[in-house]
């Protein structure tokens, strides 16, 4: 066992996780890691001494004298603010690219084929069908609808919430993994059998089945276990867009943007309220240091996470390990050296009362520094400094760095929750069903705008935000002033052969 056998953990994690709707933010950058981790866990006294060193004496009796480290000044707290805005601006443009992807999926589906926009079945949730011919009648049919679909929600999310409250584990993976199959299957089937007929592709069973079947379980794989990121992305955002898909198939026409205004009013409520079911898991999932399960939630990138994992019997279960600062001493080995001295749980540097006795019972000859090269290996709990160099000492920093655990590659970066993304690609993919591409831009312009707005607020509160709110209210308005007034107006000018 090597001199950094029994060390500490030193972690610098800059993560704020929002789920299903709520973004989460990491810093995937090592040397933003380290500033922010100096910057933010400032370290006593005690930890901070040094010691010092007599280079006309070449071993050391007593206690070493306290020296203070170097504080960043307002020159470093600016870098780190600089780095923190230019990281952050670059985790936005990596939350544009897959909503981007998401939408135009669905917009490219309901464009190219027409099984999506025919309404003749519904689901089960809306037993109101709008089939009245009176606008008043078809307002309380889509808010009753939108209430039952509400409900169902709560009830499948408060559901979820006592599941892992009650860490009934096995039982959430199986219900994910039901709608994951579902979905990769079922779903998938239907699509890619309405896209060969659009197209007019022909293809045999024997194909389609073969290449379902590779397509399903590898989607289960990447999506439940571990898998290439660009390849579990992918599976994720397909996933978002048939789901999108779907509830513009078979929600009735006016309960769709009733549907959108509800979930929109919900996500504020489970969020930021105090006992909001979104905020009490995402609060749980932190307090028990978990991942949100990865079939909910997209991640952009992997987060960079400063960590030095202690061996086994290093430290007690969920003890952690006290901090220590060590002389580099060449021959010394975790073997020879008693537990007490690797670890100094007085925390004075790491020079404790029994290292002060030997040091003071084997006082060093005069040519200590040649006699401490002959006999290392004898005395190796005494410290020699060369008399020609500055002393030297190891922290936790300045080690090698070893390799992570494998359960430690599961730390993801920039997270958006799927529902987010299914109800941006309905909001969209329900305004091209009409055919006018205005109104199709305006709602996806309004959808980013609302996203930018939602991370500079989580930049600024510092605090878990829904994702929904402010741009699906940005989608409602501009959807319905292009639509009510734009189109109109621009129909009106063509008519009249007015350019502008």
């Amino acid at each position: 066992m090597s001199n950094s056998s029994s060390s500490d953990t030193e972690e610098a994690n800059e993560n704020t996780a929002l789920m299903d709707g709520h973004i989460a933010e990491a810093r995937p950058d090592r040397e933003i890691a380290e500033r922010i981790a100096r910057k933010r866990k400032t370290k006593s006294d005690s930890q901070r001494s040094y010691g010092t060193v007599d280079h006309g004496v070449s071993s050391i009796h007593g206690p070493p004298q306290p020296s203070s480290a170097p504080v960043a000044g307002p020159s470093a707290d600016a870098q780190i603010e600089e780095l923190e805005l230019k990281y952050g601006a670059r985790h936005v443009i990596k939350l544009f690219v897959p909503v981007t992807l998401c939408m135009i999926v669905v917009v490219a589906t309901i464009s190219s084929i027409n099984f999506y926009s025919v309404k003749d079945v519904y689901l089960a949730y809306t037993p109101f069908h709008e089939e009245s011919p009176y606008a008043v009648t078809k307002v309380w049919n889509a808010l009753a609808n939108s209430m039952i679909l509400l409900s169902v929600i709560a009830l499948m999310t408060v559901l979820l919430i006592v599941l892992y409250k009650k860490r009934c584990y096995k039982i959430i993976h199986g219900w994910l993994i039901l709608s994951s199959l579902m979905l990769l299957f079922l779903f998938s089937y239907l699509y890619i059998e309405e896209a060969l007929r659009a197209y007019n592709i022909p293809m045999d069973y024997i194909t389609l089945v073969f290449g379902m079947w590779n397509f399903g379980v590898m989607g289960m794989i990447v999506i439940h276990w571990k898998g290439p990121l660009r390849l579990q992305q992918a599976y994720l955002i397909f996933i978002a867009a048939l789901m999108a898909l779907v509830f513009i198939k078979y929600l009735p026409e006016w309960t769709t943007w009733a549907v959108l205004a509800v979930i929109s009013i919900w996500d504020l409520v489970a969020v930021l309220t105090p006992k909001g079911p979104l905020r009490i898991l995402v609060e749980t999932a932190q307090e028990r240091n978990e991942p949100i399960f990865p079939a909910l939630i997209y991640s952009s990138t992997v987060m960079y996470c400063l960590a030095a994992t202690p061996p086994a019997g290093a430290a007690g279960e969920g003890e952690p390990p006290a901090r220590e600062l060590r002389p580099l001493v060449p021959d010394e080995s975790g073997e020879n050296a008693p537990v007490e001295n690797r670890r100094s749980p007085s925390g004075d540097a790491g020079f404790d009362a029994e290292w002060r006795a030997r040091a003071d019972a084997h006082p060093a000859p005069p040519d200590a520094h040649a006699h401490a090269h002959a006999h290392a290996h004898v005395h190796v709990q005494r410290l020699r400094v060369d008399g020609t160099a500055p002393a030297h000492y190891t922290t936790r920093v300045e080690r090698p760095q070893q390799q992570p655990a494998p359960d430690m590659d599961e730390e993801k970066g920039v997270k958006l929750g799927l529902g987010d993304f299914i109800f941006y690609s309905v909001l969209v993919g329900k305004a091209s069903s009409y055919g006018d591409w205005n109104t199709t831009l305006a709602c996806f312009v309004a959808i980013l705008i609302g996203l930018c707005l939602t991370l500079l607020l989580l930049a600024i509160l510092k605090k878990a935000l829904p994702a929904l709110p402010i741009s699906i209210t940005f989608g409602l308005i501009f959807y319905f002033a292009t639509r009510c007034v734009v189109k109109p107006f621009a129909d009106a000018l063509a008519a009249e052969q007015v350019f502008i």
